[in-house]
């Protein structure tokens, strides 16, 4: 508590900031595509707005959700020097939304992998723009506000983002469909059904194996679709025989959770189209894997 100030009020800032929580928090994890990065946002706000002059903010909600998003860019320059440093793939940390993990959106939009995967290519100003149009459904104006822009300048960076997307990836499938082809890919990865992998892999498809530099996972995407049905053809005798599979949910899509001997070793995911599996995802790296994990056991 400042000096001076009354309980009440503290009382009152506390509610205010556990409402707009949920909201800052998706905020930040769709622009950084880390939830552990988006708990730190979450915590520098709460501290700037313990010690901000709060009888001058009209909307406690959007105050916070200004400071969210300007603090998340800021973060993403520096993890974008992280990412080029990274040691093979880079691949957003899963998330568990089963139990809902408050993302605070009101749509799911900037929420699946793929498309958080692929926001990583624009710049944080052009990723926090889209997050907070279509995730959040922010007016134009307000976003100017919030970025320190011009309206028409907003409407380009939102225009560009969407540009690249449906640039950059198909249309996804029903979540009955994307169910279906991850069984049919799952069976035939396990069995090194060539055939069957062929049959629902897109000509394009291109494998992503994001193990932070353990050992053992490929550091290099591995694409189209002969390459990647015989890479996992290959692995399939070493890989699958110890292993247990447990069907989850990640980032509001089904996944498959990939464990030895009790120990989280992969989370497995696609995007598919369709034309068939568009993305194979496979987040390895530990320190990703262990706060999904946590969650689901939570």
């Amino acid at each position: 508590m400042r000096a001076g100030e009354e309980p009440d009020s503290l009382d009152r800032a506390t509610r205010e900031f556990t409402a707009a929580r949920p909201r800052l928090f998706g905020i930040a994890y769709r622009v950084l595509g880390s939830a552990t990065d988006a708990e730190d946002i979450v915590q520098e706000a709460w501290l700037r707005w313990q010690r901000a002059d709060r009888a001058d903010v009209l909307d406690p909600t959007a105050f916070l959700a200004t400071v969210a998003s300007r603090l998340a860019i800021n973060l993403a320059q520096s993890a974008w020097k992280r990412h080029e440093t990274y040691t093979g793939p880079w691949l957003p940390e899963p998330v568990d939304t089963s139990r809902d993990p408050q993302l605070g959106a009101e749509r799911a939009e900037a929420l699946d992998l793929a498309v958080l995967f692929l926001l990583q290519r624009l710049n944080p100003v052009e990723r926090a723009a889209y997050v907070l149009r279509e995730a959040f459904d922010y007016p134009y104006r307000q976003i100017a506000e919030m970025l320190e822009t011009s309206e028409a300048n907003t409407r380009q960076l939102v225009s560009r983002a969407r540009r690249h997307l449906s640039g950059e990836r198909r249309d996804p499938v029903s979540p009955e469909a994307h169910r279906r082809l991850l069984e049919v890919f799952l069976a035939a990865a396990q069995n090194g059904d060539l055939s069957v992998l062929e049959d629902v892999l897109t000509a394009d498809v291109v494998s992503y194996t994001d193990g932070g530099g353990i050992r053992g996972a490929t550091r290099i995407p591995v694409v189209g679709r002969l390459r990647v049905a015989k890479y996992l053809a290959a692995f399939a005798p070493r890989f699958w025989p110890p292993t247990q599979v447990r069907r989850v949910e990640a980032n509001g899509r089904p996944a498959v959770l990939v464990t030895t001997g009790g120990e989280a070793v992969a989370l497995l995911s696609i995007d598919a189209s369709e034309r068939g599996i568009e993305r194979v995802m496979w987040v390895m790296n530990p320190a990703k894997l262990a706060p999904y994990v946590a969650s689901l056991d939570g």
